[in-house]
């Protein structure tokens, strides 16, 4: 039979947990809709539209470090027959509620239900949180993931030996997901060697470690040879340690940052927590900047699982604070539970705080110009301006992504240099016809669309591509450009250009050098 006490206990942790996922889903759910994809969704969006056969041939040419998360976004897609933006994104909602959930429930479990209570509400005011809980991509779900196999090693660390097998399955799921989750192991490890665990926890970690290794190696020998996706990323430097850290506070400035830098180094007095929030928070940006300074794999939101561990050591700092100030305080009533409500919602209180004064950048994040760019823009000036049979140019071939996202804007238009479109080539943005069947296209068209990004056109740079350098060099030898549209206040993205025919087109050898 369940003691009072024991089920007002069970009854105050499930609260402590429900909050800040509703909180998290709320804050979700805020201008979910904000409007256009951009880039890294519009690939998320194209992608799972296509059948399953479909992805997998594309997953071993490009993008198999996202191949489930694609799946998922399959079968996720295919219950709404229309899908857009908000479908796209509801999954990263859902998985950022949970993590919110989870954060709670490892601060209820390794100190006591306020301090979960508070470190889930941290995670889901924190502007890191929020932006990627609104991106279709997989990083809130991985966040999840992490989050839950911590919650797993806790419960292991404190005897459920039977729990391995399950703590391996979320593992390995995780890293499917996105492969660089690997390292929340590191941090697993770390903790494990802080918590001076015996060997027969080893052994079982190793065991479960080792399963993931196998499931995760196929993965990890594909994606070696797609690593040139990653070629832009630079090394990172101090100034990428000081974005992070700030990322991970619930407030990236003034005092509500300095606060909770306070509140970290006081709740690392917390042994019980800080072994378990401390290498999670630290251990896989710290270890993925460190192999980014021979080979640059670096980027923010490949670490966001990692934030989980700041506002567990915020809350626990705060919850010593709280201890401390207490003790020279007489509280009314004598029994501890009358004492305990007025410093839980005290420290709410404190994260509403926290959360108003960087509202404003919680609503800027709401807007399309917080991305690298807006597809919805430019498919809203082709849906005006092209009609049916028009011919359209894509400078450089991935600015073609816009038609991809939004197919309907650009229904009936001709796509002079596709040759065969992305689902059928095993490609994202489809194969082009080479340069000299592009030039014999281009030579019987008097006008055509270009869909070109602002780099395109503009500099003495050379496209790589050589389809891209002959659309380049017969724009700019026998077209002039007629109309320009250009979304209003757009800062960022491709813009649609008119040109038309000045010149007649030379038989023989390409513009600017040979076509072979």
């Amino acid at each position: 039979m369940v003691s009072g006490n024991a089920g007002k206990s069970g009854r105050t942790h499930a609260v402590a947990v429900a909050v800040p996922t509703a909180v998290m889903l709320a804050i979700g759910l805020w201008g979910v809709n904000r409007g256009g994809m951009w880039r890294d969704e519009a690939v998320t969006f194209q992608v799972a539209r296509r059948t399953v056969p479909q992805i997998w041939r594309l997953l071993h040419g490009v993008d198999a470090v996202h191949g489930l998360y694609y799946l998922l976004m399959h079968a996720v897609l295919a219950v709404d027959p229309v899908p857009g933006e908000v479908v796209l994104r509801l999954p990263s909602v859902c998985g950022a509620a949970a993590t919110a959930g989870l954060v709670a429930a490892l601060g209820a479990r390794l100190a006591r239900p306020r301090v979960g209570l508070w470190a889930g509400l941290l995670y889901a005011v924190t502007p890191m949180a929020g932006h990627y809980a609104q991106e279709g991509r997989s990083y809130a779900l991985v966040a999840a993931g992490a989050a839950g196999a911590t919650l797993l090693l806790v419960r292991l660390l404190d005897g459920a030996a039977r729990a391995w097998w399950s703590y391996g399955l979320v593992v390995a799921v995780t890293c499917l997901l996105h492969e660089l989750a690997v390292l929340v192991l590191c941090a697993h490890a770390v903790t494990l060697a802080l918590a001076r665990a015996g060997r027969a926890v080893w052994r079982r970690w190793g065991r479960a470690v080792g399963a993931v290794a196998v499931v995760l190696a196929p993965l990890v020998i594909v994606s070696q040879s797609q690593a040139a996706q990653v070629g832009w990323l630079p090394v990172p430097g101090w100034g990428s340690a000081e974005r992070v850290l700030r990322s991970f506070v619930a407030g990236p400035t003034g005092p509500v940052f300095w606060g909770g830098v306070v509140l970290v180094l006081l709740g690392l007095g917390r042994r019980r927590l800080s072994v378990v929030a401390g290498p999670l928070m630290v251990v896989p940006p710290a270890v993925l900047m460190g192999v980014s300074q021979v080979r640059p794999v670096y980027d923010d939101r490949y670490v966001l699982y990692a934030l989980a561990g700041a506002p567990l050591l915020v809350a626990a700092g705060g919850d010593r604070l709280a201890g401390v100030m207490g003790r020279g305080l007489r509280w009314p009533g004598g029994r501890r539970v009358q004492r305990v409500r007025p410093v839980a919602l005290a420290g709410v209180a404190a994260v509403a705080v926290a959360f108003l004064q960087h509202l404003p950048l919680h609503r800027v994040d709401r807007t399309p110009a917080t991305r690298a760019d807006n597809l919805a823009g430019v498919s809203v000036l082709a849906a005006r301006e092209i009609r049916a049979g028009d011919p359209v140019l894509f400078l450089p071939s991935i600015a073609r992504r816009a038609a991809l996202a939004y197919p309907a804007a650009f229904a009936g238009a001709r796509d002079l240099a596709l040759r065969e479109s992305g689902p059928r080539s095993g490609t994202l943005y489809g194969r082009e016809a080479g340069p000299v069947e592009l030039r014999r296209r281009l030579a019987g068209a008097d006008r055509v669309w270009v869909v070109v990004e602002p780099y395109a056109l503009g500099g003495g740079g050379r496209p790589s591509d050589p389809s891209d350098r002959v659309k380049l060099a017969v724009v700019q030898e026998y077209f002039a450009l007629r109309e320009e549209h250009a979304r209003p206040g757009a800062t960022a993205g491709a813009t649609l250009r008119l040109y038309v025919r000045v010149r007649a087109a030379k038989p023989g050898p390409c513009p600017a050098g040979p076509c072979r």
